[in-house]
């Protein structure tokens, strides 16, 4: 556990990204596999579940320490993260003996997950105990890891790259064996490092590859025949998997999702073995795609999948083939794998057009189960040849041409355009020179900052989240939040400000005289029941500090409305 802490505090303390590698090399090279294999776990965002309620911790903290609620109270308000209020409060505590250093494997299996099993009384005496046993950091950890909140400041990139210097694999390798489900044992973490291994899972995806945004004139690429040019869609981006007969289908945030898209398991079930394009789930009706806000109505959805599959139909978009028969062709030039994956369709649209499959039929997803319902229950199924289609290139015309088609977008539904070069591999994690994404400028607003609350992490002790409304009937009405787009001095600059024109608190929550006006920007936006003003944005961020603006100045929620009303 001290060593974790350790690593935990040299990340934390350092904004350069070498730095942060370097910590994780010495830590992967000096723990023990069942601890690495843990802060793994850990380190790429992988939480267990929440196991312990902030409340109680609060109501725990009361107890050991005999401080009063509206002291713990004050404190959060200027800590602005429960965790290291109650870390930072619990020091008071008498300090116990040195006790053993127990490895994080050890804190974990043994201690930490057993608290499941445990009642409330039992979980307080053990928490109590713990507590006096551990250094604040260590305690803050603790803390962290029993909520299911633990973060740290390295990304997905930064722990594969510690890796493959501690193990001198290629970063390739070792990015493949971290994607799918796997469980943190030492056997496991002993095979991510091995040269011999060789993996045998058949559901398990390769690591995504991802496109810089173009944030340079799109002249300085060059001639445009270079470029291969898509649309970008906007939906889930996945990858759709036929290995040994059955279908995977995996998101980018490696969840599996074949039972939630039975449509698309069905026509991929016709797909070769060995098979594994990637893609974007497209909620899609009328031959064009459908607002994202449709398509999240399944995303999250475990029951009601037959009517869903009718109400909100939706297409597997491919744009690339990463294995083909049972190849891996990432190597290949985008040119290439294009016709590769070209070829692959035109086979399976070849095919005579056949029902989706009944209930009983066999299993389509890794986990082995068949499909519980027939997706027909809600009327005919759509063909399954118009359910797996290609993302339609873009002829290579003049840049002035791209760039009026791009303008376009809008009205085809789409986010704008996708730039390959067409002798480019197909890479991993986000490198910039070879794919790009040239999106349309976003929608944007005038609203007014109505609430602020405490960010997280490092800015734990800021307040940087914030709530912004707009006019309606001479009520400023909540229309979104945000929290990026300021630099660190006007996040300062902020933090002062609200503390000092506070009309109200609700908790941690403020809310602030209605004076500053921001330009936010968004993607997208559509109709919500589930608002107040009966919108909901999508990808809000602050553009710009519109100090020109008087608050009265701000738009209203029609004119909002109005741009919904220009979507459709």
């Amino acid at each position: 556990m001290i060593r974790f802490a350790r690593l935990y505090d040299a990340i934390d303390r350092t904004t350069s990204t070498n730095a942060k590698v370097a910590a994780m090399v010495e830590y992967f090279r000096e723990a023990p596999p069942e601890d690495a294999a843990w802060a793994v776990f850990f380190l790429t965002g992988r939480r267990l579940k929440r196991l312990v309620q902030y409340a109680s911790i609060n109501d725990w903290t009361l107890a050991a320490t005999g401080i009063e609620q509206w002291l713990l109270e004050e404190c959060y308000s200027v800590v602005g993260d429960g965790a290291e209020t109650a870390a930072l409060v619990l020091d008071q505590l008498p300090p116990a003996p040195p006790s053993e250093d127990l490895p994080l494997s050890r804190w974990v299996e043994d201690r930490i997950v057993r608290l499941r099993e445990m009642d409330a009384a039992t979980q307080q005496r053990q928490m109590t105990t713990w507590w006096r046993d551990l250094d604040r950091l260590q305690r803050f950890l603790l803390l962290k890891l029993v909520t299911g909140e633990f973060r740290v400041g390295v990304s997905h990139t930064l722990v594969v790259r510690a890796l493959s210097q501690a193990a001198g694999l290629p970063a390739t390798t070792v990015a493949a064996r971290l994607m799918g489900e796997w469980t943190p044992t030492p056997a496991w973490y002993v095979g991510v490092l091995s040269e011999a291994r060789q993996d045998d899972d058949d559901s398990r995806p390769y690591p995504f590859y991802l496109a810089a945004p173009l944030d340079e004139p799109v002249e300085s690429l060059g001639d445009p025949s270079d470029w291969q040019i898509e649309w970008k869609w906007d939906g889930i981006r996945a990858q759709l998997i036929k290995r040994r007969g059955a279908v995977h289908l995996w998101s980018r945030g490696e969840e599996l999702i074949t039972q939630r898209f039975p449509e698309v398991a069905a026509a991929a079930s016709r797909l070769p073995d060995g098979t594994v394009l990637d893609g974007e789930i497209l909620a899609f009706r009328d031959d064009r795609p459908l607002p994202f806000s449709a398509l999240q109505q399944r995303i999250g959805r475990q029951k009601q999948v037959a009517t869903l599959v009718r109400t909100v139909p939706v297409v597997f978009m491919a744009y690339d083939i990463l294995e083909d028969g049972g190849v891996d062709v990432r190597s290949e030039t985008q040119d290439a794998r294009r016709a590769r994956l070209e070829h692959r369709l035109d086979e399976l649209a070849a095919l005579p057009d056949e029902p989706a499959p009944a209930a009983g039929a066999a299993p389509l997803s890794d986990a082995g189960h068949p499909m519980l319902f027939d997706i027909r229950r809600a009327g005919p199924a759509a063909p399954l040849s118009a359910v797996l289609r290609r993302s339609a290139l873009v002829p290579s015309a003049s840049w002035p041409e791209l760039v009026e088609l791009r303008a376009e977008s809008r009205a085809r539904g789409v986010e704008g355009l996708m730039l390959k070069r067409r002798t480019s591999a197909y890479g991993v994690g986000r490198r910039r020179g070879d794919w790009w994404k040239w999106k349309i400028a976003p929608y944007s607003i005038d609203a007014v900052l109505i609430y602020a609350q405490p960010g997280s992490g490092r800015r734990a002790s800021l307040l940087t989240d914030y709530t912004f409304g707009v006019w309606d009937a001479g009520e400023l009405v909540p229309v979104a939040k945000a929290y990026s787009g300021l630099s660190n001095e006007e996040i300062a600059e902020m933090d002062a400000w609200i503390r000092r024109h506070t009309r109200e608190r609700f908790g941690p929550v403020r809310h602030v005289e209605p004076v500053h006006v921001f330009e936010l920007g968004f993607e997208a936006i559509a109709a919500s029941s589930r608002h107040r003003s009966g919108i909901a944005v999508r990808f809000p961020r602050m553009l710009r500090w519109r100090r020109d603006k008087k608050a009265e100045e701000a738009d209203t929620l029609e004119s909002v409305a109005a741009l919904l009303s220009a979507q459709r």
